[in-house]
């Protein structure tokens, strides 16, 4: 559950880790990296999705429903059967967020390269700034 308020509060501290591990080196943190981009970016979908009125501020969108849909797969996607939305640019930032999830626990369990951390990091940007200029339009800022 979420305010704004309290979606923003989160999205600083998320991008403050962010930073402090480009600062200190992503390759010395790939489990921040990993963990806090995942979590930053579905916070920043719940806050632009309260904010075109889309959701309600008390449900919750998980990072696992990004599960990349399989080629020929017979049901809908996790995400389309637990958020019923539509929203303009939504297949461009969930190919985004399937991105940051099939990353995700490479980075904060397993054994991750360089290239993975950095696609992690660019696609985790890619999406901020999205989502970011449509909350700029909505007279939100985040930063």
């Amino acid at each position: 559950m979420g305010s704004i308020q309290e979606h923003k509060i989160r999205i600083k501290e998320h991008l403050e880790q962010i930073n402090d591990a480009i600062d200190k080196g992503i390759e010395q943190r790939p489990v921040t990296i990993g963990f806090h981009c995942s979590s930053c970016s579905v916070e920043l979908l719940q806050l632009y999705l309260h904010k075109i009125n889309a959701i309600s501020t008390g449900k919750i969108v998980k990072h696992n429903w990004f599960e990349r849909p399989q080629k020929g797969q017979k049901i809908a996607p996790m995400i389309e059967r637990k958020l019923t939305v539509y929203f303009a640019d939504k297949e461009i930032i969930y190919g985004y967020l399937y991105l940051l999830e099939e990353n995700r626990d490479n980075l904060i369990y397993g054994r991750s390269t360089k290239a993975q951390i950095e696609l992690v990091l660019k696609n985790f940007l890619d999406v901020k700034e999205l989502l970011s200029q449509k909350l700029k339009e909505l007279g939100e800022t985040i930063e």
